[in-house]
């Protein structure tokens, strides 16, 4: 009789990001130096490239495999750009930006003070993904489910990002 196992496999959560880059072998190396990342798991195709790859940032888990447009399944580099952004709570964001920037990512927002309560930035990593570096600096007094006007800031902005 088969052993019974859990259907959430220990040490993911809920949602697991599942990124598909142009380079994978150079993706995960490149997440080990940014983000501290360690690697769970590496499987590879017979000529080399990345068909599944794990690696553990933080507390959470990324999935990331080498791009193989015949399936549909394309990078942000083939495609032009990802819709995608992911988030990224640190207990020491400054130290994580830098890091990450240092290591060669591009600064799509600079990291600051920002007015709903999170120390707050953004890049873009070699391979075309958008992360948000966070730290939680103040709690909100309560969350609205309703919406919000928009800053005065955020309708003056020509080039309105994610963070409006």
């Amino acid at each position: 009789m088969a052993e019974k196992v859990k259907g959430v496999p220990e040490g993911t959560h809920s949602i697991t990001a599942h990124l598909i880059v142009n380079d994978g072998s150079k993706a995960v190396e490149w997440y080990k130096k940014a983000f501290g990342a360690t690697i769970a798991g590496v499987h590879l195709t017979p000529d080399g490239k990345v068909m599944h790859a794990e690696v553990k940032i933080g507390d959470s888990r990324l999935m990331l495999a080498d791009e193989f447009p015949g399936f549909g399944c394309g990078s942000p580099k083939t495609l032009g750009g990802s819709p995608v952004v992911l988030n990224l709570y640190s207990e020491d964001v400054d130290h994580l930006f830098n890091q990450a920037v240092a290591a060669g990512a591009t600064v799509t927002m600079p990291l600051a003070n920002q007015f709903w309560g999170d120390r707050y930035g953004q890049i873009t990593d070699p391979f075309g993904h958008r992360w948000d570096s966070m730290w939680k600096t103040l709690r909100p007094k309560r969350w609205s489910a309703a919406p919000r006007k928009l800053s005065r800031t955020c309708r003056n902005r020509p080039n309105k990002s994610s963070v409006c």
